[in-house]
């Protein structure tokens, strides 16, 4: 599997391009990555250096990506955060241009925006680009549960209103939806939710324990990862009870470490050979 990925970088630490490509690759996976930005590290640190890239400059080096005859040869378009609609119109065309030379490839978006207790954490007008412009040309979708709202324009609470808001979404375009940080009204306390619906309709659910870490980087490798075994297993329950098993290996070795980055080279046999741990069960 080939896989251009589109995101932003940083130096120290796990987060866009960073968090995804090291997982991807220790998959067996060939992943080209394109970055959008390369700071010194994650902005919620407060303080960071390095560049903004340039819509062009994005442009300019997918363009020479392509010169060099691989754009036929992908299977997949990865992109998250977008810091402004003109990188997200050249991650639209190599879309377009990946699916004009490979009509079988996909375009998974992790439409990163905002969480829970946070709120929106992305410039006026960002959300509004990725739920309009963005997300309806996308085949897989990752949205985390505040998100998925959000892009489905209600309020959800039980596991009901999940699946429907999930659908709404799934009507607009991407044909398959993996939500992240799922909490419901029947959500067991002390525990978190990923909730996926495939091409077909149905639908999965994965329980496992909460734990009392939030870094950074997370859903960037759970965007990857769920691509990936997607990609290779064609199922949406195979693929969620990987992510789950791989995503939890790697929260845990970061509480034992107490690092405020996520241990991810650590963690590198759970990402390649996870434990199918958590018992995924079919919800619709």
């Amino acid at each position: 599997m080939n896989i251009l990925s589109i995101q932003s970088s940083v130096a120290y630490g796990y987060v866009g391009n960073s968090a995804a490509v090291f997982p991807l690759q220790r998959l067996g996976i060939e992943v080209w990555p394109v970055n959008t930005v390369h700071f010194s590290n994650h902005t919620g640190y407060g303080a960071w250096r390095g560049p903004l890239l340039a819509a062009d400059d994005v442009r300019e080096v997918i363009q020479g990506v392509e010169e060099r005859g691989a754009l036929a040869r992908a299977d997949a378009v990865l992109s998250g955060y977008q810091g402004g609609e003109e990188v997200g119109a050249v991650v639209l065309d190599a879309v377009a241009r990946v699916k004009e030379l490979n009509p079988e490839a996909v375009y998974c978006c992790d439409p990163v925006m905002g969480d829970v207790g946070r709120g929106f954490f992305v410039r006026p007008g960002i959300p509004e680009f990725m739920r309009d412009q963005v997300v309806p040309r996308a085949d897989i979708v990752t949205p985390n549960h505040f998100e998925l709202d959000f892009l489905a324009g209600t309020t959800t609470r039980t596991l009901d209103d999940v699946l429907a808001a999930i659908d709404a979404v799934r009507a607009r375009g991407p044909q398959d939806v993996l939500v992240t940080s799922v909490l419901h009204e029947t959500t067991e306390p002390g525990t978190v939710d990923m909730v996926a619906v495939g091409a077909d309709g149905a639908a999965y659910a994965v329980t496992t324990p909460l734990l009392p870490i939030l870094p950074n980087g997370c859903g960037d490798v759970t965007a990857a990862l769920y691509l990936a075994h997607l990609h290779s297993t064609g199922s949406p329950a195979t693929a969620l009870s990987r992510v789950a098993a791989s995503v939890f290996a790697v929260l845990e070795r970061t509480i034992a470490a107490g690092t405020r980055e996520i241990q991810l080279i650590a963690s590198q046999e759970d990402i390649a050979h996870p434990t199918e741990r958590f018992a995924v069960r079919q919800v619709r």
